[in-house]
C-alpha cells in the first residue's frame, strides 16, 4: 500500500485546486490512497510566536499527516507568477524543528501539480517550488508534469473534473508518481 496526502494550496471554498486534489483522490487505483488536506487554521508564522508558544496545533497536526504518508503532493495555485502566500507560510511551518516530532521533507517523495484560470496552468508557481524542495531535502518527482490551464474549462460548477483528457493525464501522472514513492519510501522517524 501506497500511502499519499496531498495538501490544497489554495483557502478558498471554489478553488480549482482543491477541486484538482478532489478529483485526484478519485483517480488513485490499485495500492494505493490518497487522503487530502487543507491549510485551514494554521497562523502566519512568527518567529516570536513560535519561541513563546512553541508550534501551533494545526501544524502539528499537519506534521503527523505527512509523516504519516509515503509521499507528498502539493496541489498548487499560482498567484501573481508564482506560490501562494498561504502556501509556503504553511511550507514554512512545517519546515520548522519541533520538539519530538521528525523533519517531515527530507526524503521524502513530493510531486507539484495546480491548476490555473489562465493559460499556462501553474507552471511558474511549480517552477518556484523547485529550490525550496531542494532546500528542504525533499525527494521531488520530476517524471511527469500536470498543470491544468483554463480551469474553469475543465469543471464544472461545482468542482467536478469534467474533461477526460485531464482526468487521463491526471490518473496516469498519480500512478507513476506512486510508482516513484513506492521505491523512494522514507524510513521511519
Amino acid at each position: 500500500m501506497v500511502k499519499l496526502l496531498g495538501i490544497s494550496g489554495s483557502l478558498r471554498k471554489g478553488s480549482f485546486n482543491t477541486a484538482l486534489l478532489r478529483a485526484a483522490r478519485g483517480a488513485v487505483q490499485g495500492d494505493v490512497a490518497l487522503e487530502a488536506a487543507t491549510l485551514h487554521g494554521i497562523p502566519l508564522y512568527d518567529g516570536d510566536d513560535e519561541q513563546q508558544n512553541g508550534t501551533p496545533p494545526a501544524v502539528r497536526e499537519l506534521k503527523a499527516r505527512i509523516l504519516a504518508a509515503d509521499g507528498l503532493l502539493l496541489v498548487t495555485p499560482e498567484y501573481n507568477n508564482g506560490v501562494p502566500g498561504v502556501f509556503k507560510n504553511a511550507v514554512d511551518w512545517l519546515s520548522r524543528p519541533t520538539p519530538g516530532v521528525a523533519d517531515v521533507f527530507r526524503d521524502r517523495p513530493v510531486a507539484v501539480i495546480g491548476a490555473s484560470p489562465g493559460g499556462f496552468g501553474t507552471i511558474l508557481a511549480q517552477g518556484h517550488w523547485l529550490p525550496v524542495l531542494r532546500t528542504l531535502g525533499a525527494r521531488h518527482w520530476s517524471g511527469g508534469r500536470l498543470m491544468v490551464s483554463r480551469a474553469s474549462a475543465v469543471f464544472t460548477a461545482d468542482g467536478t473534473l469534467q474533461d477526460e483528457g485531464v482526468r487521463k493525464q491526471l490518473g496516469e501522472f498519480l500512478q507513476d508518481f506512486a510508482a516513484f514513492t513506492a521505491t523512494n519510501k522514507p524510513e521511519p522517524r
